[in-house]
């Protein structure tokens, strides 16, 4: 077996809008308790009043902060926090510093409750916004992550739910009843403990072609029941 790494790397946790990093307090506890190094930060201001790409700049500042250049992370992101952490890994660079990548219920293709606000960061989470055209453009360089997206088809925030499905990495259904719960719901947090211990393999995806990662994808799917 050709393993990279199979070490628990630092985790960085990324909240979503009007939340802050306490949001994540169960998930951060358990993730302690099983052996990670949890980290998380305030992202200001957390109500959309400013771009998801001045977000993600806090979320690179503070990588640049806290880590050693050659630390390498892996990374979660719930909700609009999913979508910061993609713009920072996407174009500012993260894509050099994260190993695993794991999303929560995050509108990749957007929410129509986004149209409830015209706040700049809630206009580039509306479906087909000019910011989630242009991320989902080249949405396949999160191939060359270990990337997984959780997400529930009850969802009322992120609506339709399956925005939150992507055509890359691994997809996890959690049918989980509210949006929120997702972060303490025991079976979502078995999968983010289960996909941050997957040991990462090489050769890495970013050196097959689309259509051996197209058939990875088709072969990930599966789903957490009742």
């Amino acid at each position: 077996m050709n393993i990279e790494n199979q070490q628990r790397n630092p985790v960085l946790l990324i909240h979503g809008i009007d939340d802050t990093e306490t949001v994540f307090h169960k998930m951060a506890a358990q993730l302690r308790l099983q052996g990670w190094s949890v980290y998380s930060l305030d992202l200001v201001p957390n109500n959309g009043d400013v771009g998801l790409d001045q977000l993600a700049k806090q979320v690179a500042d503070y990588v640049t902060a806290t880590f050693a250049p050659e630390q390498r992370l892996d990374l979660v992101g719930f909700s609009m926090g999913g979508i910061v952490s993609r713009y920072y890994v996407q174009r500012l660079g993260g894509i050099n510093r994260v190993q695993r990548f794991i999303t929560i219920s995050s509108p990749h293709y957007g929410t129509v409750v986004a149209y409830g606000s015209r706040r700049p960061g809630c206009l580039q989470m509306r479906p087909d916004s000019i910011f989630l055209k242009d991320l989902n453009s080249d949405v396949v360089m999160l191939g060359q992550l270990d990337f997984t997206s959780i997400w529930t088809p009850y969802d009322l925030m992120i609506v339709p739910a399956n925005s939150s499905q992507m055509p890359v990495g691994s997809q996890v259904i959690v049918p989980v009843t509210l949006h929120p719960w997702m972060l303490t719901d025991s079976r979502s947090l078995a999968v983010v403990t289960a996909a941050l211990a997957k040991p990462i393999m090489l050769p890495l995806l970013n050196r097959k072609s689309s259509h051996v990662a197209s058939l990875q994808i088709q072969n990930s799917k599966f789903k957490i029941q009742n």
